[in-house]
């Protein structure tokens, strides 16, 4: 499955700062992740983000947000944002905080 380009290069620009970032293609998209631990992603033009536990269901009334279901069940602690969620950079960089945070936790 191919992934949103331009969404991957948006992805990058927010990461750099983030000294223990890297990139890994996984669920036949592109993952980043941060100290090892995966924290968002992309398949097809969707952003996938991991939420800690704690801020799951809250992610998930947001709008444009919905259970990641790669594989036909929905994957814990997992969530797709559509299009629509990530617009603007701000929004982008929300999404990327809180996957890094999960990240953090789960290095820690």
């Amino acid at each position: 499955m191919a992934y949103n380009e331009e969404l991957a290069q948006r992805i990058r620009q927010h990461m750099k700062p983030h000294e223990h970032a890297s990139e890994k293609k996984m669920f036949g998209g592109l993952c980043f992740l941060y100290k090892k631990k995966m924290s968002v992603g992309i398949v097809g033009d969707q952003l996938m983000v991991r939420v800690v536990s704690e801020k799951f269901e809250q992610t998930l009334n947001q709008d444009h947000v919905k259970e990641m279901d790669f594989t036909g069940n929905a994957m814990k602690g997992f969530v797709y944002v559509e299009a629509l969620g990530f617009e603007t950079e701000q929004q982008l960089a929300a999404w990327i905080e809180l996957g890094i945070e999960h990240a953090e936790r789960a290095a820690s």
